[in-house]
This record gives C-alpha cells, sequence and structure tokens, in this order.
C-alpha cells in the first residue's frame, strides 16, 4: 500500500492570497511527501502535484516521486485507478531544471541521456502503469506537463485549463514523447501545427481535437475525476489493463501482430476471476462484482 497517510484528494489545501509568480524556485523546507501529495482512497491512487508557486514545475526528485508512485500502482491489488492531478493556477508548467547538477564540461550523448532517462521515462511510466490512469487538469499543462496529460488514459479538463507546445518557442526540439503522442492523437498535421507555433490551446479547443475526454467547471473537476477513478476502479482491473496494453500497442504493429495480441490478451483474460464473474452475472443477469483479480 502507499507509504503516505492516507487524505482526500478532493481537499486541495487552500492558496494564498496572492500566488508567487511560476519563475519562484521551490521552497527548500518542503518535503517531498508535500511537493507530491499522495494517498488512497477507494481503490484509487490520487498522485497531486503541490507547488503552486511554480507552477507545478517538475523537479527531478519529484519525477522520480512520480515514477514511483506509478509503479507502485501497478504493483498493488488494492490500487484499480490513478488520477494525476495538481493545486494551484498551473497543472504541471514543465520541467524545472534549476535544481539539476551543473557544471562540469558537457560530453557527446548528455543530453540524449538526460531526455532518455527523464522526461521520457515519466511518459513511459503511465502509458506502461498496469491500472487505467486520469489526468485532472486544473491549470496550463505546457510542455512535459501538456506530454503527463497527454499520455494519460484519460482527460479530464477544467474550463480554465490551457495546453501549450512551448519548446518551440525556446528553440528547443519537443520531448518527452511529445512528436509520438500527438500525431497518434491529432494526426501529424495538426501536431506538427501545436509545435511548430506553440500558441495556447484552451481546454474546448484541446477538447474538439479529441486530446481531452471533457470539459468541465473547474469546481467539478476533482468530483469529476473521483467519479471516473472509482468507476474504473469498480471495474475488472486485469481487463482494463489488457485493453490498455492493446491500444497503445494498436498504432504501432500491423493487422497480423495486433490480431494475434488480442487473441492472446483473450486467453490470458479468461483465466481472471473476474472475466468468470462478468460471464456468470450475464447468465445469472445481475449486476458483476468485480473484485480486480
Amino acid at each position: 500500500m502507499p507509504d503516505s497517510p492516507r487524505e482526500s484528494p478532493a481537499e486541495s489545501p487552500p492558496e494564498s492570497p496572492a500566488e508567487p509568480s511560476a519563475e519562484s524556485p521551490a521552497s527548500p523546507e518542503k518535503s517531498l511527501d508535500s511537493l507530491i501529495r499522495h494517498g488512497t482512497d477507494n481503490a484509487v491512487s490520487w498522485i497531486t502535484l503541490n507547488r503552486p508557486e511554480a507552477m507545478n514545475a517538475l523537479t527531478w526528485d519529484q519525477r522520480e516521486r512520480v515514477i514511483a508512485l506509478l509503479a507502485a500502482a501497478s504493483a498493488d491489488p488494492d490500487v484499480r485507478a490513478v488520477v494525476i492531478t495538481a493545486t494551484g493556477r498551473g497543472f504541471c508548467a514543465g520541467a524545472d531544471l534549476r535544481g539539476a547538477a551543473s557544471g562540469g564540461e558537457r560530453v557527446a550523448g548528455d543530453v540524449a541521456r538526460t531526455i532518455r532517462l527523464g522526461a521520457q521515462r515519466l511518459i513511459a511510466a503511465v502509458l506502461d502503469c498496469e491500472k487505467p490512469v486520469i489526468a485532472a487538469v486544473n491549470g496550463t499543462a505546457a510542455g512535459i506537463g501538456a506530454h503527463l496529460a497527454f499520455a494519460c488514459d484519460l482527460v479530464l479538463a477544467a474550463e480554465s485549463a490551457k495546453f501549450i507546445e512551448v519548446f518551440a518557442r525556446r528553440g528547443l526540439v519537443p520531448d518527452g514523447g511529445g512528436a509520438y503522442l500527438l500525431p497518434r492523437l491529432v494526426g501529424p498535421q495538426r501536431a506538427k501545427e501545436l509545435m511548430f507555433f506553440g500558441d495556447a490551446l484552451t481546454a474546448a479547443d484541446a477538447e474538439r481535437l479529441g486530446l481531452v475526454n471533457r470539459v468541465v467547471p473547474a469546481q467539478d473537476l476533482q468530483k469529476t475525476a473521483r467519479e471516473w477513478a472509482e468507476r474504473l476502479a469498480a471495474g475488472p482491473t486485469r481487463a482494463l489493463a489488457l485493453t490498455k496494453q492493446l491500444v497503445n500497442a494498436s498504432l504501432d504493429t500491423d493487422r497480423a501482430a495486433a490480431f494475434a495480441a488480442e487473441a492472446a490478451a483473450q486467453e490470458i483474460n479468461m483465466t481472471t476471476a473476474d472475466a468468470n464473474e462478468g460471464v456468470a452475472s450475464f447468465v445469472e443477469r445481475r449486476s458483476p462484482n468485480y473484485r480486480g483479480r
């Protein structure tokens, strides 16, 4: 089970009357557990980015904590869904590299290695999590923050949320799997438009393009995320995990391989108690009682 005290994700800590700018560094006295709030409630693991003074820009240790929590969710049979959300005005303003080690001469491969072991590991952790992951986007999601949301299985967004492919504005190439995720979600032309111009995309436009499942008023975001997550947590967990794997792999394989993977997934799933319960409940004309086994 998660190693931090259980807490209600719906009860966000009060924000200060005047939020510091996104350029403010993280407070040195804040512990990692306070920067990444975590609690499990009704079989849902809630991961909350809690650094509102920096628009929840991710430091190295925060990123590693999120990766570890996603891995723990996969391994814990009592966790059956995950929600990633944040406090304050921003969901995640990208990577905060100010706390990274500096100095010394850069050698060939340093940048690629940093991206591979950093941003790409974070996105892979979401894609590979064996439980369904919901992003509840409360505010601006920029750079790796946008990709963190897009990697989730379902995306809810507050009406005030924005998504920004900020890389080109800074003369940078997208990282964190952006050039992998976006074409698969919106097609290559739309992906290039978003990445070339780096314009802010409103939540409504993101929903229209298929990047967001549903836009809700800000005051309803946590409630809706809870309803969706608890519905998933009450479902056939292994069947959902196998379905996630099939869908995520479908655009990277040919029809023969996809059909073979589907048949194999069916074979595996039929050994689970939930599959037997689903069939039995249908025959007996009652609602199923899935236990995630």
